[in-house]
């Protein structure tokens, strides 16, 4: 039986942390940042964790 082949754009984007969760870096922090509120932008710098749903759909993609 054939293995599963890691999906290269997710595994760029994604990292599973030292518990199991799947850290992200949020998007929309690239250009047109003049109309976005600082408040926006302060939130956009940080990572985010993917909800529990997701977790295993992103896991099986990355292979971790």
């Amino acid at each position: 039986m054939g293995k599963i082949k890691t999906h290269k754009a997710s595994a760029k984007r994604f990292s599973v942390t030292g518990g199991g969760k799947v850290k992200h870096n949020h998007g929309q922090h690239r250009h047109n940042l003049g109309h976005k509120t600082a408040k926006r932008k302060r939130f956009l710098r940080g990572s985010g964790i993917l909800s529990h749903a997701m977790t295993a759909n992103y896991r099986t993609l990355i292979q971790k």
